[in-house]
C-alpha cells in the first residue's frame, strides 16, 4: 500500500500517465480526418492497386497511428528535459507492435484466424516489453496436474494453442493458394483439379496436427488404438458418409461426372457447379441448387447430357392436315428451325414424316444444339413458334382432332334391336 502510494505521488509518473492518456484523448477525437484522407488516396487508385490495400490497412489503423505519433514526441520531449520516461517508452513499443502485428495479419483473407494470430502476437510482445514475459511463463509452468504418467502443464496447454492458431493460419493459408494455382492448371481436367485440391489441403492439415502433437509433447503412436476403434466406428455408424467420400473419389477419378456437366438425376435437371467431398452441387433452370449425394450419383441412373459432348438432339412433333403439301411443310419446318439462333447448322435439322394420323399427317422435327445447360425447352418453344408463324404465313393448317355425333330419334314405346340399330 505505502508503495502504491508513493507511485501516486511520484510527479514523473504521474505526468507520463497524463501525457499517455491525453495523447490517447487526441488520437480518439482526430483518428476521424486522417482516415477520410486515407480513403481519399484509397479511391484515386484501382481497386486492384497495391496502394488501395495499403490505404485501407491505414485508415483501419489511424488511431493507434495517431496515438504513437503524440507519444513519440512527448518521448522526445521528456528526453529532451532529462526525467526518465519509462512508461511512455513502454507504451511507444507496445503501439509498434501493435501497428506491425495488425499490417501483417491484415494481408491474411481469412480474418478470424488473422484476428486469432494477431491477439497471440501481441500478447507475447507485450509480456515481452513489460518484462513480464519470464515470469508468466514460470507460472504456467507450475500450474500442472498429473494425467497418469503424463505431467500436463498449463504452459505445454497455452503452447499448444497458440502453435494450432500459427500453423493452421499458415496452412489454411497455403492450402488456399495452392488450390488457386491447381484450378488455373490448364494440363489438367476439372475433375482432376477438384481431386488433386482435396488431397493437398487434407495432407496439409494432416501434417499441421503432427506438428502441433509433437510440439506438445503428446506421444504420438498412443493413438494408434484409438485410430483403430475409430476405424471400426466408421466402419459401422457413418457407412454413408463414407460411401458418400469414396464415390465422390471415384466419380473424380473416373471423370464421368464433372463440374460444369448438364446432367439429369430423377426429376432434376440442371448444371452441377461443384463436387464436394460428399456431395455435388446441381444448379437447376430455375436458379434452385440442389445438393445430390454422391453415393446416388454412383448406385442410381444419371443422364449426362455433355459426357463426351455438348451436342444434344431434340424432337419436336407437328402435324399438319391432310391437305397439306407434305414436301413444302417439310422445307418450311426445316427452314424455321435454322432461323432459330441455338440451332446448329452442322448437324443440319431434319424433318421427318412419321405416319398418318387420326386427324392429321405426324411429322417429326429433329435438331441440335451445343449448350444444353440453357436449357432444352425454351428453344423447342422458340422453334415451334418459328414453325407456326410460317404455316400462318404460308396457309398450312395445324388440324385438331373433331368428332362427328348422330342422333336418332326413336318413338316412345318403339323397341329397337340391336341389329336394326347396327343397320341405321
Amino acid at each position: 500500500m505505502e508503495h502504491l502510494t508513493a507511485l501516486a505521488s511520484d510527479v514523473n509518473i504521474l505526468s507520463q500517465l497524463l501525457a499517455v492518456v491525453c495523447g490517447l484523448i487526441f488520437a480518439y477525437f482526430t483518428r476521424r480526418r486522417l482516415q477520410v484522407a486515407f480513403l481519399s488516396l484509397r479511391d484515386r487508385f484501382p481497386d486492384r492497386s497495391p496502394f488501395t490495400k495499403t490505404f485501407e490497412i491505414l485508415a483501419a489503423l489511424s488511431l493507434p497511428l495517431i496515438w504513437l505519433a503524440v507519444e513519440f514526441a512527448i518521448l522526445a520531449i521528456f528526453q529532451g528535459v532529462g526525467p526518465p520516461s519509462h512508461i511512455i517508452s513502454a507504451i511507444c513499443s507496445l503501439l509498434v507492435a501493435w501497428i506491425v502485428i495488425n499490417v501483417v495479419t491484415s494481408l491474411a483473407e481469412n480474418k478470424i484466424w488473422a484476428r486469432l494470430v494477431a491477439f497471440c502476437a501481441w500478447t507475447v510482445a507485450a509480456l515481452n516489453i513489460l518484462g513480464l514475459l519470464t515470469p508468466t511463463l514460470v507460472f504456467l509452468e507450475d500450474l500442472a496436474f498429473n494425467l497418469g504418467e503424463t505431467r500436463i502443464s498449463m504452459l505445454g496447454v497455452a503452447k499448444a494453442v497458440v502453435a494450432g492458431i500459427i500453423v493452421f493460419w499458415i496452412t489454411f493459408g497455403l492450402s488456399r493458394f495452392l488450390e488457386a494455382r491447381i484450378h488455373k492448371s490448364k494440363a489438367l481436367t476439372p475433375s482432376v483439379q477438384v481431386l488433386t485440391a482435396k488431397l493437398v489441403r487434407v495432407g496439409l492439415i494432416a501434417a499441421a496436427v503432427l506438428i502441433i502433437l509433437s510440439n506438445s509433447g503428446i506421444n504420438i503412436t498412443a493413438f494408434a488404438v484409438f485410430s483403430g476403434a475409430l476405424g471400426v466406428g466408421i466402419g459401422f455408424g457413418l457407412q454413408k458418409i463414407v460411401s458418400n467420400l469414396i464415390s465422390g473419389i471415384i466419380l473424380l477419378l473416373d471423370r464421368s461426372i464433372k463440374p460444369g456437366d448438364v446432367i439429369e438425376v430423377g426429376q432434376t435437371y440442371g448444371r452441377v457447379n461443384t463436387m464436394g467431398a460428399r456431395y455435388a452441387s446441381v444448379i437447376t433452370r430455375d436458379a434452385m441448387e440442389f445438393l445430390i449425394p454422391n453415393e446416388d450419383l454412383i448406385t442410381q441412373q444419371v443422364i449426362n447430357w455433355s459426357y463426351s459432348s455438348k451436342n444434344v438432339r431434340l424432337r419436336a412433333p407437328i402435324g399438319v392436315s391432310y391437305d397439306t403439301d407434305i414436301p413444302k411443310a417439310l422445307k418450311l419446318i426445316v427452314g424455321a428451325a435454322e432461323e432459330v439462333p441455338r440451332v446448329l447448322s452442322d448437324p443440319a435439322p431434319k424433318c421427318l414424316m412419321r405416319g398418318f394420323g387420326d386427324s392429321a399427317i405426324d411429322l417429326e422435327l429433329r435438331f441440335w444444339i451445343a449448350d444444353p445447360e440453357d436449357g432444352c425447352r425454351n428453344v423447342t418453344s422458340e422453334v415451334l413458334v418459328s414453325v407456326w408463324q410460317l404455316f400462318k404465313k404460308e396457309g398450312i393448317n395445324v388440324p385438331f382432332p373433331q368428332r362427328d355425333i348422330r342422333v336418332e330419334m326413336v318413338n316412345p314405346g318403339t323397341s329397337v334391336s340391336s341389329e336394326s340399330k347396327g343397320e341405321t
